[in-house]
Parts: structure tokens; sequence; C-alpha cells
């Protein structure tokens, strides 16, 4: 397989380091002391089935711990009984491996590890960086089919280029699991912050739920506000020298790698100055609403290139774009308006500049922070609500729909305020929204009041949006589906 004996002496060398467990049993101590990732509990279940002959594709935006989350899983392996001999990683990114099959780097390690001359059975194989082998896919579900009791495990940051070859030819083979940036619930997780939450009831339909509150809301709004500007990645929440220079951290080692290479290769895009300029134009204006015709305007490009190029933002896992329903949760037959969300709020305080709680700019990036909770979780169809009463605008935030009967079954209005607690009337459209779709409770989020409220024939529950947030994403964990 090998002519030149000394790299492949190399090759097995670098395999030895990089598979530190085959001899001490155990994974490196950074990793072993990192907190892991809440998704980790929905991870490890698909990676320990032997029983399903599928790979498994762990993709997501770059920097959000996925390398970590697969040395986790290995941790977890080791400890339920899995022999360390029998867990191979590999990352493809390693120059030496360049121009490798994934079957002869598989071959090459049992070879290290003298287990070649045995059955190739049992094995869990973690290939990290995957996008980096020319026709991943076709390596790997060739890999799945010809040996049949090996665990395949994939991992890639170019999650638009895994997504597309994914579902192109892993039919059958892969299972997609996508890791989103941190949700505040692991945020708060990850910084051991867990003693400001509390179980507590919240009024739903007039029942008692299950839910949470706060010990101290002043200082979970301080954490809320550090999450929204940095705390979309696992390595800015836990280190304060690169919260000082955020902008480059975000810019040069995340948005550009996508925006520079990962796209224009994956799509033959070539004006990447003005695929750039969009991004940056979407990301200051994220949560707004738009059209093709005002953007075709706004940023001198084609409409037909605008769509592919929001396409190709929605594929990176960048953007979110929301649909709009009217006053009785009608979809419009033509689409001529929509919305654009970050789905990391923030991407926005890096590229621009951080927020503080009384910037008059902050109830607006909360209402990205708050989507970009919902957004995390893929099989929500959330909307918004807009229509016109007289010469007025109406909008209700958030619509969680119920597809199968074309009906909504909760709303959302986006506060960071408490003013509306006292001044109800100002939530005229919500309370008609309301009315003209039968449904007998909605959410507003505040700065801090958190109380229910009888309207009429309709119910209001007032929540400190940050512990809205922090609720959102701990049922996320938990695959409730429901407004909280």
């Amino acid at each position: 397989m090998f002519k030149d004996l000394i790299m492949k002496e190399q090759i097995i060398r670098r395999m030895q380091f990089d598979n530190p467990w085959w001899v001490s049993g155990s994974i490196p101590n950074d990793y072993k002391q990192m907190q892991h990732r809440l998704y980790l509990d929905m991870f490890f279940p698909l990676v320990a089935d032997i029983s399903s002959r599928r790979g498994i594709i762990l993709m997501g935006p770059r920097r959000v711990g996925k390398t970590v989350m697969l040395f986790h899983a290995i941790e977890k392996l080791i400890r339920q009984g899995v022999p360390p001999q029998k867990i191979i990683y590999l990352s493809i990114d390693t120059p030496i491996y360049n121009n490798i099959s994934l079957e002869e780097l598989l071959q090459l390690a049992t070879e290290s590890l003298k287990q070649n001359n045995t059955p190739m059975e049992n094995y869990y194989v973690f290939y990290d960086e995957i996008q980096y082998l020319k026709d991943w896919e076709i390596h790997l579900k060739s890999l799945i089919d010809s040996y049949r009791n090996i665990k395949f495990v994939a991992s890639g940051s170019a999650a638009a280029a895994l997504r597309m070859k994914s579902v192109e030819s892993g039919a059958g083979r892969f299972t997609d699991f996508m890791l989103p940036p941190l949700t505040f619930n692991e945020y708060i997780h990850l910084l051991n912050l867990n003693s400001l939450i509390v179980p507590a009831k919240m009024n739903w339909n007039g029942q008692e739920i299950d839910s949470y509150d706060t010990i101290d809301i002043n200082t979970l709004n301080k954490h809320f506000e550090n999450y929204i500007n940095y705390g979309g990645y696992p390595e800015i929440v836990l280190s304060k020298k690169m919260q000082e220079d955020v902008a480059q951290y975000v810019r040069h080692d995340i948005v550009d790698k996508v925006l520079l290479r990962d796209l224009p290769s994956l799509y033959g895009i070539k004006d990447i100055q003005e695929l750039n300029r969009l991004f940056i134009h979407i990301v200051y204006r994220t949560g707004e609403e738009f059209t093709y015709d005002n953007l075709s305007q706004d940023s001198g490009i084609s409409k037909d290139l605008l769509r592919k190029y929001i396409q190709y933002f929605e594929a990176a896992f960048l953007i979110k774009v929301v649909h709009k329903v009217n006053e009785t949760a009608k979809k419009f037959q033509r689409v001529t308006a929509f919305k654009i969300y970050l789905t990391n709020p923030s991407l926005r305080c890096a590229l621009f500049s951080p927020l503080s709680s009384s910037d008059s700019m902050f109830g607006h990036i909360v209402e990205t922070a708050i989507f970009a909770q919902w957004i995390q979780r893929g099989t929500a169809e959330i909307h918004y609500a807009r229509w016109t009463e007289g010469k007025k605008n109406r909008e209700v935030d958030m619509v969680g729909m119920d597809l199968a009967r074309q009906k909504p079954y909760w709303a959302v209005e986006i506060k960071w305020s408490d003013r509306y607690v006292d001044q109800t009337a100002e939530l005229k459209p919500l309370l008609d929204f309301l009315k003209n779709n039968k449904l007998p409770t909605a959410l507003v989020t505040t700065t801090s009041k958190y109380i229910y409220k009888s309207l009429s024939s309709v119910g209001i529950q007032f929540i400190p949006a940050a512990l809205y947030a922090y609720i959102v994403g701990d049922n996320t964990i938990k695959q409730h589906k429901s407004a909280f």
C-alpha cells in the first residue's frame, strides 16, 4: 500500500499520538476537564447504537465544539466498557493524511494496533473534518456497506457541503446530527451558573405547568447580555482574552473561512466580495423584513442570484429565513416578504460592535437571540404574523404552526421592556391575533417581570426574555414540543 516505509511509519506514529487512549485508556486531560455540551446526551446514543448500519454525520458551523464532542463520546464509550483499542480517531485535515482514502487510513490504524490480522469488526471509527477528503461521501458509504460490524462517525465544519452530499449520496446510510451554536441554556451550563435557575410553576391555558424561575434576574440579565455578545461559541464564552478581540476571532476564524472558502468552493461562487457585502448587510439588519426587490435595489445583486446566496447562507447555518402568515395564520400564496435571522446573535456583535442592555438596538438583537434558541429545534415551524389594519401594519413576532392542521398553537411577542405589563393596550395586535385564531393564551417577554394576567377572554404570561431563552433551550434538549 505504501512504497515509502518511512512515510508509513510516520503516519502510524501520528495515529498513535492522536489516539492516546490506546495506551493510557483515557482521552487527554484537557478534553476531560472541559464541560460537555448538553447535545452530547442526544448525540451519544446514535454513536453507541451498533444495531443500526448507518454512519453518523456530525455537522455544524465552525468552532461550535464538534471535535470536543467527539472526544467526549469516545470517553463515554470507554466508560461503558468498549476496549480503548477498538476506538479509532482520525482527523482528515492532518497534512500527513493527504490523499489517503478512508479505508487505507482504517487499515493503517488497525496495523498500528497490531490488529490487522484480526476480523475487522466491533470498532468505533471517528473521521474528523471529513470534508477535506474529496468525494468523502462515496468513500464513507462504501465503508459502511463493506464493514458491517464497524460504527462510523464523521464530522465536518463545512455544514453546507456536508448536508448536500449527505442527502445526495448517503440515503439510507447516513444519519445527520446538527450541532448548533450554544443556546443560552448551554451557556449557563458551561459556566456552572445553574444555581441561578430554580424550578417553578407557570400558568398556561389556566393550568400550572412545570417551568423555571431565577433567584436573581439582574445577574441572569447580565449573563444574557454577555451571551448575546459572545455566547455562540464555547471558546469565547470561556476566554476573557478572546472576548476582548471577538471581532478578530469570529470574523477571521469563522466568518471569513465560510464566506471565502467553504461556500465559494462548494458552489463555484466567483464574486466573493459581493457575497461578503450581502452577508454584512443581512447581519446588520437581522430580524428585519426583506423582499427580493428591496434587497436587489440595496445590494445591486440580481434577484435570482440573491435567492441562491440566501440559500447558501442558510445551508451554511449562518441564517434562518422565516416566513409570514396573516392575521388568521394563513400562509401567503406568493411569498414576497420574509424575515432573516442570524442563527447566532454574537455574529452581529462581532462584525459591528458589542451592545449593552441599555442600547436602543438591544431589544432588536434580543429578538434574534430568542429566534436563535428556536432555530436549533429543527422540527419547529416558526413563522411571524403580519397584516395591515387600515393604514397601520400589525405584527406578532413569533407564531408556532401546526402544519398538519394549518393552525397556530402558540404565539409569542418579544419585548425588552417591563412597560407592557401595565400598558396592555399596546399589545392589541397580539390580542387580535389570539381572538382571530381562538388561542386562549400567549406569552410576552419582559426585562424582569414574571406575572400572568387575564385580559378579557385571553391570558398573557409575561416572562423575562433571558429566562424564556433559557427555557426554550432546555426544552430543545428535552425535545418537548411546546411554546416553552
